[in-house]
Order: C-alpha cells, then structure tokens, then sequence
C-alpha cells in the first residue's frame, strides 16, 4: 500500500452524481470585486467617526452616517479627510444587511478620492458567516439574494443533497442527517444558496469581508469588535489580524477539500460540516480499533489521511480564535468587569504594550442605548443597539474623535465625553479626563452641531447607566445543534 494509494480519492456512482448536481449550481455563482487597498493614516488628518453593531439597520446606519457629515443625502461620500471605521457586526438579525454591505463597499471606494477613508472590521458575526454559521440570517435576509432561478437552484440543491445523503454501508454514515424534500426546503429557503454563495470564498461580498482585518490602530486608538483579553493579547496587534485570516483560510480550504472529495456540498452549513467531518474521523477510528482487535494492520485505503488529519483540527474550531468565547470576537471582559482595581491596571499595561491611549469598542449593547465611557477613559463602548427591533431603547449612534476632542454622535444629540484641552504633557488626548461641558453662547443656548440639522445638547448630560443589556440571541459557538428527526 503505497502513500499516493492512501491519497487516491475513491468515488462512488452517488458521489459522481451528487457532484454532477453540483455543476448545476454553479450558475448561481456571483461576480466579485477585488479587495482594494486602503489609504495609509498619513494620507487623512480629518476626525475618526466609529460607529458599532449595526446588525442590518440599513435606515439607521444611513441616518447616522448623514448625522456625521459623511455622507450627503443622496448617500454619497462628503465626510472629506474623515476616516470612518465600522466595528463589526453590521450583518445579521435586521433584513437590510445586503443595503449595509452595498453602502459600506461604495463608500469603501469613494472616500479616497478625497482623502478620507473607510475602515470596516470583522465583528462574531461576520466570521460566522463566512465559516457558515447562519443561525441569525433571517428568512428575510435571505429572500434579498433571491431571484428568478432561485426555485430552480433549489430543486438540483436538494437532489445533490439526497444522493450525498444515502448511506454508504454499515460501516461509512455520511455523517448528513436525512431529509425529506418537505423539510430540507423548509431548513433552505428562498436566497438561501444565494446567500451561501455570496458569502463565500469567490462571492462578491464573501471576497470582499475577507479581505478585511478584525483589529485597527488608528492615531492612537485600538479600534475592534469585542476586544482582546490582556491575559491572551499577543506582542504585536497585527498577529490577531493574522490568525483570524489564516483560521478563515484554513476552513475554506478544508471545504473545498471535502467538496471535491464528494464528502459535502458547498452551501453546507457550518454544522452539516462538523456531522460530515466527525462521520469520517469516526469511520477511520473505527477500522483502526476492529483491526487492532484482530492483530492486523488497518486498511484506511478508502481515506485521505491528510483530510482526515484536517478534520480532527477543523473539530476544534469553538477553540479557535474566530469562535473562541474569550477571543477577540466574543469577549466581554470590557463591558462586565468593574471600572476600579486590577482591570484598570491590566488596560493600563495593554495599552502601554499597543502604544495606544483608548480602546474603541462594540459587540455589548448598552441597557439605555448610549455609548459608555469606561476606565477613566481607557475605554469607549460603541454598541449601542442599533437595531431597536431587537434591542430595546437601542438607537443610532456614532463616536467622534477628533484631535483632544471625543463626542457621543445621536441623531438628536451630541455628548462630550472629553474636554477639548484634555492634553498630556506630550500634546495627546489625556483619556482621564472627565467629560466636559460644552460652552454657551452669549443667548445661553448649545452650540449649533456643524454635521447635522439639530442644535447640540450642552451643560449637563444626561446620568448615562452602567449596565449593559443582556445579548438577545448572541451566544458563542457551542459546536453543532441537535437536527430536528419531526
């Protein structure tokens, strides 16, 4: 038995069929567009506007963004050397998550031409879509990647899934739970294979989320989703931007391996692939034993031992940076930990290792829909429930830095979070400082916003609440579901 014998993929009539199937859903594939560079931050010297989870609030996300001064009333970049960055999260849950991607990419390619530019991370959710864990796409957001050949794609999707399957002995489960027809269109509705394609490694949005970074240092502020743990933070900032993209890679490949070895198809979800992947471990593992059993030497002829050496890593995936509960996408630490003793201490040093003064952050909506100021100002959390379907009291919100100045962006406010002369020593923004009031003028009203229709709120601001709401729907990674057998 030869290695290239070990190697040799071995087929069967229904897997041929099964991938004929498949060549007749290649004609949902969709155009993409190359990733573009971005400008450099010596290229921009205007504000730095963060907005957190959007979660498919494409109304809201537009109202903010013009709020700003971003963009003009036809949606268009106007924000001029401003640097916009997006924290992640901004699909899922609200139905124009297709509206968001659109306007982020065309604002993407438009804010260079004038000095500005866009910065748009990975949040949790984004990378569970590209790994394929679509438990928060709604049917909604589904049906706005449909079209006229939508029924068709899913007729030939289900015949390539029933003959993937049909068992291939007592010895070899596929690993697929089995489904009648009634069902498996109900589990995949219309803009479902849409959706998956799109997402994907060649499809237009799926090609353009991976090749953007989870984590951004920008003028001295750490921009990202949920945050790094300081116990788990690496040397350098760039390395979770690293292993996040070699993680995303990794799963791509291993599917495309499946798929070409007959063993998947490419809309599986992320839990048909782990089924798939522990039926083929298992299968292995058990010849081993029955043949050890008998003293003779096992014959994994009918596998791809690289695969499988794949498969037992891509089984640990809920270890993996991308779906870790205390990885830079999931943690919480920032949101739940007290604002007094040994967190601010360890804050202090991670941002001393950064050589950065704030940390800017999403992912923990805000029980009062405002952005939270933590740590003496180390910290700003910017999830502020956008999606108020979802979150209650949730609403639109952006974070304005510019020069000493931090601001809290509402659509019918405007909140100091640091007085304008905050400098240290050095001539930096000073995060210790306490939020400021705005000044008067001689008729005793605010200051007239420049960015937006309304006159800011100044003198006292409202007591913002600690708390934070509980996540609606937000769990982390916790391996496959359990099929319905109904």
């Amino acid at each position: 038995m030869t290695l290239s014998s070990l190697l040799t993929p071995r087929v069967s009539r229904a897997r041929r069929g099964a991938r004929a199937a498949v060549v007749l859903l290649g004609s949902l594939t969709l155009a993409h567009e190359p990733t573009r560079a971005l400008p450099s931050p010596a290229q921009t010297a205007g504000p730095i506007v963060a907005i957190g989870d959007v979660h498919g609030e494409a109304a809201g996300l537009e109202a903010i963004l013009k709020r700003t001064g971003l963009v003009d009333e036809r949606l268009a970049w106007r924000g001029g050397r401003a640097t916009l960055v997006v924290l992640g999260d901004f699909t899922d849950r609200g139905p124009g998550v297709r509206r968001v991607l659109d306007l982020l990419m065309q604002l993407e390619v438009q804010a260079p031409a004038s000095g500005g530019r866009v910065v748009v991370l990975l949040g949790n959710h984004e990378v569970m879509n590209l790994v394929g864990e679509t438990r928060d796409v709604t049917p909604e957001i589904f049906a706005s990647f449909a079209d006229e050949r939508s029924e068709t794609r899913r007729v030939a999707a289900y015949e390539a899934y029933a003959a993937l399957a049909r068992p291939r002995g007592a010895a070899r489960a596929t690993g697929i739970a089995r489904q009648g027809r009634e069902e498996w269109m109900a589990a995949h509705p219309p803009g479902f294979l849409e959706y998956r394609e799109a997402l994907g490694p060649n499809g237009r949005y799926g090609r353009w989320l991976r090749g953007h970074p989870i984590a951004a240092r920008i003028e001295g502020a750490i921009l990202m989703h949920a945050g790094v743990s300081p116990d788990a933070a690496p040397r350098d900032l760039e390395d979770l931007n690293r292993r996040a993209r070699d993680e995303i890679q990794r799963f791509d490949r291993y599917v495309a391996r499946l798929v070409d070895r007959g063993l998947a198809l490419p809309f599986f979800t992320l839990q048909e692939i782990l089924a798939v992947s522990a039926a083929e471990v298992g299968a292995a593992q058990a010849i081993v034993a029955g043949a050890h059993a008998e003293g003779k030497e096992p014959d994994l002829s009918g596998f791809d031992l690289g695969l499988l050496a794949e498969a037992r890593e891509i089984l640990q995936i809920g270890t993996w940076s991308l779906l870790d509960p205390e990885g830079p996408l999931w943690f919480r630490g920032y949101a739940t930990w007290p604002d007094e003793g040994a967190p601010a201490t360890r804050i202090g040093a991670l941002l001393d290792r950064y050589r950065a003064r704030v940390l800017v952050l999403g992912h923990t909506p805000s029980a009062d829909g405002r952005i939270r100021r933590r740590f003496g100002g180390r910290v700003f959390l910017i999830d502020t429930g956008m999606l108020a379907s979802h979150y209650p009291r949730g609403r639109p919100a952006a974070l304005e830095i510019e020069g000493a100045s931090v601001t809290a962006v509402y659509l019918d406010d405007r909140v100091p979070l640091v007085r304008p002369h905050a400098l240290s020593v050095h001539g930096q923004l000073d995060p210790y400082a306490p939020p400021a009031r705005s000044p008067r003028s001689a008729s005793g009203r605010g200051r007239r916003s420049p960015a937006g229709p309304g006159t800011a709120r100044c003198g006292r601001s409202r007591r913002r609440s600690s708390r934070t709401a509980r996540p609606r729907g937000d769990r982390t990674f916790s391996g496959p579901r359990p099929r319905s057998r109904s």
